[in-house]
């Protein structure tokens, strides 16, 4: 299979050429820095969220904004679950976690019991909505980033966050302007090895 990866002289650009360009520029940057979305920017990133693929219309995705003073107590909610961890670690290097972007959001899955909608595709739909929000933050200029680690899955940061027992912390979405606008993003991979064509049982 011969995958097209620019259009033909002459061709006509669809309306959302000039989107899936910039689209297509999208990487996680770092340093970030202020400003941050505005509340009417937000509002539309998380709108664009909303219009993820989700079996069964049960929304299943939860973002909880933590910025401004919050930072640092969620910096030290850090260091308190990295304390009981491991308690001869280096438990203060979790507080900087909090601190490196303006806007940290907590990405959730609130699974919940369905007869056709397994635990699996409820996750899969909150990951389609964040990267949906990642996609629409990037489009309105500002860089972001989704990471995990060990206070993903920390039962004290998740009691912290005031989670429920049916609900899972899919990690943090980084957001702030990007310190270098002017860094290029890194090379694309290419496509061919992660792409192919079925024609029928055996091939």
């Amino acid at each position: 299979m011969t995958l097209a990866t620019a259009p033909m002289p002459g061709a006509t650009r669809s309306p959302g050429a000039d989107a899936l360009d910039r689209l297509l520029t999208r990487h996680s940057p770092w340093p970030l820095i202020e400003p941050i979305p505005s509340e009417a920017e937000l509002s539309r990133a998380f709108a664009a969220a909303m219009c993820a693929p989700d079996h069964g219309a049960l929304r299943p995705w939860r973002f909880v904004l933590v910025r401004g003073a919050a930072r640092e107590r969620l910096g030290e909610l850090f260091v308190q679950a990295a304390r009981l961890r491991d308690p001869q670690g280096d438990a203060e290097r979790f507080r900087r976690k909090a601190l490196v972007a303006p806007l940290l959001v907590a990405v959730v899955a609130h699974v919940q019991p369905h007869p056709k909608v397994p635990e699996i595709e409820q996750t899969v739909a909150t990951g389609a909505a964040t990267m949906n929000l990642l996609n629409a933050l990037h489009l309105q200029g500002y860089g972001c980033f989704w990471v995990s680690g060990p206070n993903a899955y920390d039962a004290t940061v998740h009691a912290g966050l005031g989670l429920a027992a049916n609900e899972q912390l899919l990690g943090f979405v980084y957001v702030g302007t990007p310190q270098n606008r002017d860094r290029q993003p890194p090379a694309r991979a290419d496509i061919a090895p992660h792409v192919r064509e079925w024609h029928g049982p055996g091939n």
